[in-house]
């Protein structure tokens, strides 16, 4: 049995007994892969990514030059977290819920410059992907970003809940390779309005 053909086995059966966390039933192709990391590069720092399940994004963080010593795995999955210890040893590969990063003593050699997460947000309660959110955004050096692919038509992550954490969407762009077709949006932090907005803002009627 191959890899891919062991990784797509493992995948499907995580599918199975948890649909909604794992979302689909075969990893993640190449043409998302590539969207996803197209922005990060050995210049990055840290990378952590969310929901690694086989190791599909992290190959393609790795062909982008980040460094696999500067990766930080963080995989919910019992069986995916040991895979992952295994085919990526100098990677730090933590097996813990996401919501709970805010929590986690990083002690990274580099600053964190993005999150890539393979979470399932759509399928997530709003006060899971605002810890999910709040705990990478506690990491992220201050121009870093949170790259999140989604199967539907919009930004997985409300306005509602940028506007509260002080963060905006960028669409990245969208393939049809991958199955199902997914589109990747970048998060990150809003700049500060500058004083003389506000006060233009504030003398407007």
């Amino acid at each position: 049995m191959t890899n891919k053909t062991a990784d797509a086995l493992l995948f499907f059966r995580a599918w199975l007994s948890a649909p909604l966390r794992v979302a689909s039933v075969t990893p993640s192709g190449r043409a998302l892969s590539s969207l996803m990391t197209a922005e990060i590069s050995a210049k990055t720092g840290t990378v952590i990514e969310l929901g690694p399940g086989t190791g599909v994004f992290t190959e393609a963080l790795l062909q982008q030059g980040v460094a696999e010593e500067n990766l930080v795995l963080i995989e919910y999955g019992a069986d995916f977290a040991s895979q992952l210890s295994l085919r990526f040893p100098t990677a730090r590969t933590i097996q813990m819920d996401a919501a709970k990063l805010s929590k986690l003593p990083l002690q990274a050699s580099a600053p964190v410059g993005a999150v890539v997460s393979g979470l399932p947000l759509l399928s997530m309660p709003t006060r899971k992907v605002h810890a999910i959110l709040e705990g990478a955004f506690s990491h992220l050096r201050p121009n870093g970003a949170f790259y999140q692919f989604t199967y539907g038509p919009r930004c997985p992550i409300a306005r509602p809940l940028l506007d509260r954490l002080g963060l905006k969407a960028k669409y990245i762009g969208y393939t049809l390779a991958n199955i199902p077709p997914a589109a990747v949006y970048r998060i990150s932090r809003r700049r500060p309005r500058r004083v003389s907005d506000r006060t233009h803002q504030d003398l407007s009627f």
